[in-house]
């Protein structure tokens, strides 16, 4: 029995020491329909170069006459395969009074399909020693699975047939049911956690109205009521198509083995015109801090500092990365200084958030008991005024790029997954428009200077900013058992 969910589809997984058993079993499909080919003979693993942290990662890339792009890495060091496909449709393409319907569609995509039973899709993973599941950002949803390489067939076979004939079995409801699972999920991860609504005010804050960053991706609780199974059938014919996908496979396969099967399950499917995207936005400017106070169910008071920043991949990006990981972590500047020094805070966190059209650098400190966020703010405004007068020292900015170089390889030691190569792959070809960006983007950091650094806090993380401070008290207005009681206040442009 597929268990029940009440959020985002579960990750599924076998150990791993029934692959051999596994191996044998031939692939689940239709009566009648192929079974996946024998496995492939061995092959040398990917190759990683010379210098072991300057790992490679070769494909190959076609595209199918529907417009489907396909990307196909070799590694046969063990018999697994993992797949990826992204749509490339986020929160950012939803308009006004549709909001969250690239995610309540992530969601509708596991309902079955013509071929496929009602959550079925698990239960066919899950037997053969797999996992799986699917995400979605304001950029991107994607679904991705990992199984053992002779499952293969099946993967495509299920993802071409959601892909294919999703609206075959569309109901009613479905659609309720998994409406409901996803204001549910709404109100399980932001409107109920402390300090949970953060990003919903955020969010608000730096893109004005209008940007497609400006809303939450879980969408609001109003448009997912009024969302109908025309509007459903709307988005599936307008975003999941062949042409705004993107399918990467890699592990234990073939390209050519990967090519004939891929054009088997997505092959027949017709080339439909590709969508309008949301490919560009300027990133929000404002002169002077926004200042938001708000309360909530809390012990403890929390200041959440936040500046908009240039997009993935975009000059600067790499540099607030730099200058993240010089603040942040427990042996960054404000680290040492907050919680250990001064024991002003409780924990701090520092981030780049990187995306399509624009960034985010956010600092998150939580005050000890006995002080208070104004006392945090000015050490971190002094922090940062002495980087924006001094660059970071040489230790510090060795510090940071070994362990920029050491992601890049943690990131390709699975085939997929939620990380993995299919989703380096993934990310390469859709925000760098290169899928052979990887050493691009090492070099980006390595490339780094403390001077850059220096520039890049003293360019981006001015007076502009958004100061959120939540203190104990009632939950915000709008929050799950608010009762509306609390207004949010704020002040500055």
């Amino acid at each position: 029995m597929v268990p029940q969910r009440s959020r985002t589809p579960a990750l599924l997984t076998a150990p791993l020491l029934i692959l051999s058993i596994l191996w044998g079993a031939p692939p689940l499909c239709p009566q009648g329909w192929a079974q996946s080919p024998t496995k492939s003979a061995p092959r040398p693993p990917a190759t990683l170069g010379a210098n072991p942290m300057d790992p490679s990662l070769p494909f190959t890339r076609m595209k199918l006459p529907n417009g489907l792009e396909l990307l196909v890495h070799e590694d046969h060091t063990v018999p697994l395969v993992g797949v990826s496909i992204w749509y490339h449709v986020g929160s950012k393409d939803e308009v006004h009074g549709k909001t969250g319907f690239a995610h309540l569609f992530e969601h509708m995509m596991f309902q079955g399909s013509a071929h496929v039973g009602d959550d079925m899709h698990f239960k066919y993973i899950s037997e053969a020693g797999g996992m799986l599941n699917g995400t979605t950002n304001e950029d991107r949803t994607n679904y991705f699975e990992v199984v053992p390489s002779n499952f293969l067939e099946r993967v495509l076979f299920l993802e071409s047939d959601r892909m294919g004939f999703l609206l075959d079995t569309l109901t009613q409801e479905k659609l309720d049911n998994q409406r409901d699972v996803v204001r549910n999920e709404r109100r399980q991860s932001y409107e109920m956690p402390p300090y949970g609504l953060a990003p919903k005010f955020l969010a608000e804050a730096l893109f004005p109205e209008g940007h497609p960053y400006h809303h939450l991706t879980i969408g609001d609780h109003a448009d997912l009521a009024a969302a109908t199974v025309d509007d459903v059938k709307a988005f599936f014919n307008r975003y999941y198509v062949p042409i705004n996908a993107s399918l990467v496979i890699a592990g234990d396969i073939t390209s050519k083995e990967a090519r004939r099967l891929t054009d088997k399950w997505f092959g027949p499917l017709p080339l439909r015109p590709a969508p309008d995207l949301v490919k560009s936005a300027a990133t929000p400017q404002f002169a002077a801090e926004k200042v938001i106070s708000t309360t909530d169910r809390v012990t403890l008071p929390r200041l959440y500092l936040a500046w908009p920043t240039p997009a993935i991949f975009r000059p600067g990006d790499a540099d607030l990365d730099m200058l993240a990981g010089v603040l942040g972590g427990k042996t960054g500047r404000l680290y040492k200084r907050l919680v250990y020094k001064e024991r002003l805070a409780q924990d701090v966190t520092v981030s780049q958030d990187s995306q399509y059209l624009a960034s985010v650098f956010t600092i998150v400190a939580s005050a000890k008991e006995g002080h208070t966020l104004d006392e945090i703010r000015r050490v971190i405004d002094d922090e940062l005024q002495r980087l924006r007068k001094d660059p970071p020292t040489l230790k510090e900015m060795e510090k940071v790029k070994n362990q920029h170089e050491a992601q890049f390889v943690y990131d390709l030691q699975q085939v997929g997954g939620f990380a993995g190569r299919t989703e380096v792959l993934q990310t390469y070809l859709a925000f760098a428009g290169d899928p052979d960006y990887l050493s691009k983007d090492i070099q980006r950091y390595r490339a780094t200077t403390a001077e850059g650094v220096r520039q890049a806090a003293q360019t981006w993380l001015g007076p502009g900013r958004v100061a959120l401070m939540i203190a104990p008290g009632e939950k915000p207005q709008g929050a799950a058992g608010s009762g509306g009681m609390t207004r949010l206040s704020e002040e500055g442009q």
